[in-house]
């Protein structure tokens, strides 16, 4: 008599062996830090690598955060908590995640919003969905990001301007992008778009969803990252 296999609720087991390396992955960051309270008395070259560290780091932190977020989406498990915040809270935040690679790497990014706009949204998925875009801005700038919010319209727009090579035309014509058809010949999983456009149409008021848009051009001549919140 054969034992029979019990069945695996793959999602599951990916969902808290990606917990697991999530918190093992926050411990490695919190190290970094600690360092980086040292640096001075380190080299040129150990800073720098310490700057890419943790910037890699952080980058992989996020996609983590992405993936648990998606499957607690797709369980109905993670409900939007909406409240009005300041967006200064917002990019203050964003602006001490990345400041250590920035610094190091001497590239400059510019706040360009009202001190005392504010709006409707839920904090932490707002502020993961800017951090990741202002992250991917950090990878391929040449020197500048400039990140823009207003008010437009009766929404809340948060632009992320660089001045890289700009998005690859696979990436702006495939608008409707699916986690089910990867682009990994591009070497593109999508996800961060993804999970940004996830993240956007969670937003809701008076029958109007958020919205993810990318171009090129701007006001630094490369890539912009826009998304708009009702």
């Amino acid at each position: 008599m054969h034992n029979s296999i019990p069945s695996i609720d793959f999602a599951s087991v990916l969902a808290s062996t990606v917990h697991d390396m999530k918190n093992s992955l926050c411990m490695l960051i919190q190290s970094t830090e600690l360092i980086q309270q040292e640096r001075q008395q380190l080299s040129e070259t150990a800073r720098d690598e310490l700057a890419r560290l943790s910037y890699e780091a952080n980058r992989l932190n996020s996609n983590l955060l992405q993936l648990l977020s998606l499957y607690r989406f797709e369980r109905n498990q993670m409900p939007v908590q909406v409240d009005e915040y300041y967006l200064s809270d917002i990019t203050e935040e964003v602006l001490l995640k990345n400041q250590f690679f920035t610094e190091q790497q001497r590239l400059t990014v510019t706040v360009d919003h009202e001190p005392d706009l504010r709006w409707f949204f839920d904090y932490d998925l707002i502020i993961n969905l800017i951090n990741d875009a202002v992250a991917n801005a950090l990878r391929y700038c040449k020197s500048a990001i400039l990140l823009h919010i207003k008010q437009q319209d009766n929404k809340l727009v948060i632009e992320v301007h660089d001045d890289g090579p700009g998005f690859p035309a696979f990436m702006l014509s495939n608008t409707d992008f699916d986690m089910n058809t990867p682009d990994l010949a591009n070497n593109h999983t999508g996800l961060g778009i993804f999970f940004a456009k996830l993240i956007a149409a969670a937003h809701f008021n008076k029958g109007e969803r958020g919205t993810v848009n990318l171009s090129n051009g701007g006001k630094l001549g490369g890539g912009v990252f826009c998304v708009s919140l009702p």
